[in-house]
């Protein structure tokens, strides 16, 4: 009797917990069918804005539907660990460029790890990695194993600063996954800013504030180069390098420079001045380049033949965003820094997107620890009248003049083109730098179009899944039957509020998954139903005949639900996005199936049986 008591309450209580759960989700459902019905957008706005707080928490607590379904971008991410391990690297030479250049081609040929072919490639030219990776006493298989821990940790953090970046972002229910030692999977539900996400996702965020050179010293170096140029007739091939369009400054007053409306003359022009014939050079020094020559410019710049004349410790950079020159034209500021960083971006503690002191411009408020603080301190006392460039991934923000010691340790970003940008700026710099440049190697984006084909159509597979099944329990088994299709209406009941309880995604493999539960749940109904025929065949009573086949049905029901459930754990752990979808709902609707088809018929049954609604012919 204690035990009866007890399965009832169990019923009831995950019932009535299930129904909770759903209850969001039917909220949200009859929010948005209210907001579509009004004939204005006014009206709909109205609508909406007196009923927000309902609206939002409905939104967040609602079953949250996969990208397959909802639509959204889909993008794998590739961690480029060559650039990480070349960062490890001391003592580069000639030698050690050309062996990491070939190690850099068969990496974009092969998904195999990258470490193998950096160690191939060096048994090939019989190089220890000691000559170049940490000490030299280190035998080559410490250094592998040292290497092989920096690949996985860089892996790793990767993925959690991706997933930082797309939490602040603000994306419900992102699927983010490794495949491989340095594959990123990364699904998006309900997002259509594709090129927004990109620029975010891919940046490394490495901010650094580096000293610039004297104005006379970049004079000299491009002419140098120019020289160099002339000299070897070489021509400059055009490169694709992508460098965000942001620019800012530090809470300092700005470098004097000629007025961006000022035209820019060239310095001398004809085929023997190769260089001057993509840049130009005003009369306090000042570099620039236009918008129509910037690629080639920055290719450039990355010759190994330029770089090797430019001055000790220094790296030519252009600005991120251009100033508008006469008539409109794009021009891009050309800064000499030096190559070491006084202060990186790794001190910063808090970032925060907002509008400057008049209102109108955007910027980003910075905040440093308290090694930050009295680094920055020190190099702002020492560095008076000089200037300081902030460089993010490479590119220059700005480079105002120091003007007084900074002690506080904060300062501010600003020059940014929309309070979008800035809150992107905010969003990479407070989930931190990546440790390796990540770059996109496949993208599709769903359309919210196909997803609602997609739902349609796996609604329907549900139903006639459901409808199939139910007619057929009714119509072999009678009453017995109606105990089956009560039990998979809980069945369906469970599994969705699982998911809508735990925040999970329900995607397309997902409804494949409910479709096979169903199937999975009657199997376990007939198991039983057979068993009973059996003893009622046999001669036995109603009551003694449920009983018997319940307890010699029980074994076999649980060894198959047992096989599937570790079937789809193996299939979550080693699986990847719609598997692990189809996995999740299996899992959770194997384990309903269990106990709808041993405690809930069972008590149907026993209600039945006590108030004498059941005959031998209730089971077919």
């Amino acid at each position: 009797m204690k035990n009866k008591r007890f399965n009832l309450f169990l019923i009831a209580l995950i019932t009535i917990v299930s129904l909770f759960s759903l209850w969001p989700t039917w909220r949200d459902y009859t929010f948005s069918k209210q907001l579509n019905s009004f004939g204005t957008a006014q009206d709909s706005l109205k609508y909406a804005l007196s009923h927000c707080a309902e609206i939002e928490d409905a939104r967040k607590k609602s079953l949250k539907l996969g990208l397959d379904l909802k639509g959204g971008i889909h993008l794998v991410m590739e961690v480029d660990q060559v650039d990480l391990f070349e960062q490890k690297a001391w003592n580069k030479d000639a030698k050690f460029t050309a062996l990491m250049q070939n190690v850099r081609a068969n990496a974009a040929k092969s998904d195999a790890r990258v470490i193998d072919l950096i160690v191939a490639e060096f048994k090939k030219e019989n190089t220890p990695l000691s000559r170049y990776f940490y000490d030299i006493r280190n035998s080559d298989q410490e250094i592998i194993s040292k290497l092989e821990k920096e690949s996985e940790d860089a892996l790793s953090r990767a993925k959690e600063i991706i997933r930082n970046r797309i939490d602040q972002y603000g994306v419900a229910e992102p699927v983010i996954t490794t495949q491989g030692s340095r594959k990123i999977i990364i699904e998006l539900p309900g997002v259509s800013d594709e090129t927004r996400v990109k620029n975010l996702l891919k940046g490394t965020a490495k901010l650094e504030f580096r000293l610039l050179r004297e104005p006379e010293v970049l004079v000299r170096t491009l002419e140098t180069i120019n020289a160099h140029l002339a000299q070897n007739n070489r021509a400059s091939q055009p490169a694709v390098q992508s460098v965000d369009s942001l620019a800012a400054k530090v809470e300092m007053t700005p470098a004097t420079s000629p007025s961006p409306k000022v035209a820019v003359q060239p310095v001398k022009t004809g085929s023997n001045n190769p260089l001057y014939d993509l840049i130009s050079v005003a009369p306090d020094g000042t570099a620039y380049t236009t918008a129509q020559s910037r690629d080639l410019v920055l290719a450039l710049l990355q010759r190994s033949d330029v770089q090797a004349l430019l001055p000790m410790d220094t790296e030519l950079l252009l600005a991120a965003k251009p100033e508008v020159g006469k008539d409109a034209q794009k021009l891009y500021v050309i800064y000499l820094v030096k190559k070491t960083s006084e202060l990186t971006g790794g001190v910063i503690t808090e970032a925060k997107a907002t509008f400057g002191a008049q209102g109108v411009q955007p910027e980003v408020l910075m905040s440093m620890n308290s090694e930050g603080t009295s680094k920055w301190a020190r190099v702002t006392g020492a560095n008076i009248g000089k200037r300081i460039a902030i460089v993010l991934d490479g590119a220059v923000y700005s480079a105002p003049v120091v003007q007084s010691k900074i002690p506080s340790g904060n300062s501010v970003i600003n020059g940014i083109g929309s309070l979008e940008e800035a809150k992107d700026l905010e969003i990479v710099l407070k989930a931190g730098a990546l440790p390796a440049p990540v770059r996109i190697t496949e993208e599709r984006t769903i359309g919210p179009s196909l997803g609602a084909d997609y739902i349609r159509a796996g609604v329907q597979s549900l139903l006639w899944a459901f409808l199939a099944v139910s007619i057929f329990m009714l119509f072999y088994y009678k009453k017995a039957g109606i105990a089956a299709d009560i039990a998979l209406v809980l069945n369906i009941l469970i599994v969705l509020s699982t998911l809508a309880g735990f925040n999970a995604s329900l995607s397309l493999p997902g409804i494949a998954g409910i479709v096979l539960t169903i199937g999975m749940a009657v199997d376990a109904n007939v198991l039983i139903y057979e068993r009973v025929r059996e003893e009622l065949s046999a001669g036995k009573s109603l009551v003694s005949a449920v009983a018997q086949g319940y307890d010699r049905a029980f074994s076999s029901i649980f060894d198959s639900h047992v096989t599937t459930l570790s079937a789809a754990f193996l299939l979550y752990t080693y699986g990847i996005g719609p598997i692990q979808g189809f996995a999740v709902t299996l899992m959770i609707g194997t384990s309903a199936s269990l106990f709808t088809a041993i405690v809930v018929t069972r008590e149907i049954f026993n209600l039945l049986l006590s108030k004498k609604l059941m005959s031998e012919k209730s089971f077919g």
